[in-house]
């Protein structure tokens, strides 16, 4: 019985572990990696062809993203999931292909401008429809056997719709161990999902740690919040635009909406709209309404068996075609727009940016996380200008980030989760987070339940049966990528900060001399330092 890390070893991305046992080799998620590699990786040990079953916590694309691509190259074996994830990765892996498709063809003309060989994408189109049939669904709850000596179990890990936590009962030599994977574990208490299910044994545990470093603290009020932010916004005639998300996120605001318009806490502004401005949001949201009761809390279960449509409501309208999503800023009616993409990267988004972020009378709302260097991100910081499709846009929107609202479990829930179990596992394994919170959560772990711990890097193998590390894995950072995304993100800083100054010179024109003579010897002082 061996473990294999082959991805979110130390990163956030990427997730990816084989199991060999029984003769078979077992994967457990198959996800693209987002964003810069930390670590070196290391090759899956075998061939596509060679691996027996895949088994999909989720549909994220960090944790299914690279399914079709094994498909691609000869894989052929059933991928277990939850039928929500079933359904999420039809739309979710189709998109990610499209998007490759298109990426593949801006290459490819500046490659034959260049004189270099064409770009290939990792899959295509025609790769995600054959994966697809190669699902097979399992209830919560329900102990599938997967292979000779070992069967799987699928517990609710309140993340994503049919997120799940995996548990593996595996039979080889005359010896029996449980081994758990977490998933992502979901925050409690959010709209529409289940908190977390608690685990009741395991020998070994594989764990997310993305927040193993932090707490949410304490609930927000999330409707009082997004009331505030709506309400003022529309009373200066100004567009609320939202970049969330398209599956998950963005239902969850849905949902939050759909409080506010039931309880009318919006006061002079009539049904006001609603625009949802993403195709792939639109198809996920239905996939969201349709028959997905299985995986919905007691709240929204209880809408769902009164009839009434929980993330539906007067005035929202959804826009599929771009000639709609054109003739949405042209509406000088003030409204909501929610689109993606989250980050503000790519997608519709940044069309609503360009005609919402230089009025003063709008709001632009973050609802999810923004990664260093991002728009999203570089707009949280206080860019006074940033520049979309080739042109200077200033920024005198509000920018306003709804506290407190996330997907993953913090600190205290990931201890809670994992300290449910009846008796101390043998090992637990931490990953899906970065590099240094890795080690912090594992020594919380270690500290707080008493739990042997181990944060594997990539390529590490252990041998469950004989419970040691057989192969430590790739330890050698690529520093080049980190040096660079880090001077990337400290050189924002610095044109932001660039920026505040010349703000704050303008705000001196008319001063007294003196003081603008003693402001501008101190100026040229930090310039002098600097300028080597």
């Amino acid at each position: 019985m061996k473990l294999t890390f082959l991805g979110a070893a130390r990163e956030v991305t990427g997730s990816s572990t084989m199991l060999s046992a029984c003769g078979k080799n077992i994967l457990i998620d198959c996800g693209l990696e987002q964003g810069p590699d930390i670590y070196e990786n290391c090759d899956c040990p075998v061939n596509p062809a060679d691996i027996d079953c895949i088994l999909l916590t989720h549909a994220h694309i960090d944790h299914s993203g690279k399914i079709p691509y094994l498909v691609a190259n000869g894989y052929s074996g059933p991928i277990y999931s939850t039928e929500a994830t079933r359904r999420l990765c039809s739309i979710m892996l189709l998109d990610s292909a499209y998007i490759q498709g298109l990426e593949a063809e801006w290459r490819n003309r500046k490659a034959a401008r260049a004189g270099d060989p064409p770009y290939t994408p990792l899959y295509t189109i025609a790769d995600v429809e054959k994966t697809m049939p190669l699902f097979s669904t399992c209830s919560y709850g329900e102990q599938v056997k997967i292979a000779d000596g070992i069967s799987a179990r699928f517990i609710d890990a309140g993340h994503l719709l049919g997120s799940a936590s995996i548990e593996l009962t595996i039979t080889e030599g005359g010896k029996t161990i449980v081994l758990l994977f977490s998933g992502d574990l979901g925050n409690v208490d959010r709209p529409l999902l289940r908190n977390p299910v608690k685990p009741r044994f395991a020998d070994y545990v594989v764990i997310e740690g993305t927040y193993g470093d932090r707490s949410h603290g304490e609930r927000p009020d999330y409707v009082g919040q997004l009331t505030e932010i709506i309400q003022s916004t529309l009373d200066r005639g100004g567009n609320v635009v939202i970049p969330a998300f398209a599956v998950g996120r963005t239902q969850e605001i849905l949902y939050l909406l759909r409080i506010i318009k039931e309880r009318q806490l919006i006061k002079g502004h009539g049904d006001f709209p609603v625009w949802l401005d993403s195709p792939l949001a639109i198809e996920a949201t239905h996939i969201y309404t349709d028959d997905m009761t299985e995986y919905y809390d007691a709240e929204t279960l209880a809408l769902v068996e009164a009839g009434i449509n929980p993330i539906s409501f007067p005035g929202l309208r959804l826009s599929v075609t771009s000639d709609e999503s054109k003739l949405i800023n042209e509406d000088k009616t003030p409204k909501i727009i929610i689109s993606a993409s989250g980050m503000c990267e790519a997608g519709r988004i940044r069309h609503h940016l360009k005609h919402n972020l230089w009025r003063q009378e709008c709001t632009v709302l973050f609802v999810g996380y923004q990664t260093e260097g991002s728009l999203g991100r570089i707009l949280q910081d206080g860019a006074k200008t940033v520049k979309l499709f080739g042109e200077k846009i200033a920024v005198r929107a509000r920018i306003e980030t709804l506290r407190g609202i996330s997907a993953h479990a913090d600190v205290g829930i990931l201890l809670d989760w994992l300290g449910s179990l009846s008796s101390a596992p043998q090992r637990v394994f931490v990953n899906h987070c970065s590099d240094d919170v890795c080690d912090v959560f594992a020594q919380t772990i270690s500290d707080r339940l008493g739990y042997r711990t181990l944060a594997p890097y990539n390529g590490a193998e252990y041998d469950l049966a004989a419970d040691r590390l057989t192969a430590p894995g790739n330890m050698v950072k690529i520093k080049k990528e980190i040096a660079a995304a880090r001077n990337q993100a400290a050189f924002e800083r610095l044109l932001l900060a660039g920026r505040r100054l010349l703000e704050v010179i303008e705000k001196n024109r008319g001063g007294a001399n003196k003081d603008l003579a003693k402001f501008t010897a101190q100026i040229n002082a930090l310039s002098d330092k600097w300028d080597k």
